[in-house]
């Protein structure tokens, strides 16, 4: 008779949070959250805070909000974390929220680094305070409508993460000047981003947002003579009716000049960088 091998060993219930820690990292597992350490321990919330804290002083854990952790392996520890994208998507399912990553941080993650962002930016559909995590800091947009805005998921080192496809992606540069560097940052953005656009799907995001960030990205785009992308979004915005408006919203217009294609006063100088 053959011999029966020897039935599987469950592995331990880890004891210690840092126990749990490295079981996690050992499974590839990057976060975790307050009710998920406190089911699997066993223990305390008082004891529970106390270990992360002694975690949390030898830089092996770092908490974007309270109640959620994320996992710091050892190449990181100087820099506090592991990068945003790590992380990201996990921490918006734990916070409720609908997300995608956009404006300057998308616009990189599809090969328009001529600037990185200085912040990890995510669009969501309710206002949150920016967060610190290590060298990150993570500035969270409002949008209302997300749930219309294309994005699609691109693989990160610990799962995925959702970004606003690159049509998406330049119209928002317009939706949020401040967050994207305003005008002269934005056109210096398309001159990248602008070859990584389809007209046609351009012209379905530019469905979906007010007509003045179209007629700026209109302008914009002619600027850096993305005349693939401007000219069929100038022929389907001749049959929107849309008035006139500021290039620069919070600028005065007086004696500004006229730009008929885009319906546009032209209050602002734009200077991309070379």
């Amino acid at each position: 008779m053959g011999s029966r091998s020897a039935p599987q060993m469950a592995p331990p219930r880890p004891q210690r949070l840092e126990q749990l820690v490295d079981t996690l990292q050992s499974e590839g597992r990057y976060t975790f959250t307050r009710a998920e350490a406190l089911t699997a321990l066993h223990t305390t919330a008082e004891s529970l805070k106390k270990a992360v804290q002694s975690l949390t002083r030898k830089r092996r854990l770092a908490s974007p909000r309270r109640g959620f952790y994320v996992i710091v392996p050892a190449e990181y520890r100087v820099a506090g974390a592991p990068p945003a994208p790590w992380y990201i998507d996990s921490f918006m399912k734990a916070v409720g929220a609908p997300y995608y990553v956009g404006v300057l941080t998308a616009a990189a993650l599809h090969g328009a680094a001529h600037q990185q962002p200085q912040e990890f930016q995510v669009v969501t559909t309710r206002r949150q305070r920016p967060v610190s995590v290590g060298r990150d800091r993570i500035r969270f947009l409002k949008k209302r409508n997300l749930a219309r805005t294309a994005a699609t998921p691109i693989k990160t080192p610990t799962g995925m993460l959702l970004v606003s496809t690159p049509e998406a992606t330049v119209l928002d540069l317009l939706r949020y000047p401040d967050a994207a560097g305003f005008l002269s940052n934005i056109a210096t953005v398309l001159r990248d981003l602008a070859a990584k656009c389809d007209p046609a799907r351009l012209i379905e995001a530019a469905a979906d947002v007010e007509l003045p960030h179209v007629q700026r990205l209109g302008y914009l785009l002619d600027l850096v003579q993305a005349r693939r992308l401007a000219d069929p979004l100038a022929r389907w915005l001749a049959d929107q009716r849309s008035g006139w408006v500021r290039l620069e919203p919070a600028r005065r217009a007086h004696k500004a000049a006229r730009d008929e294609r885009w319906r546009l006063l032209i209050n602002a100088r734009v200077e991309p960088d070379v």
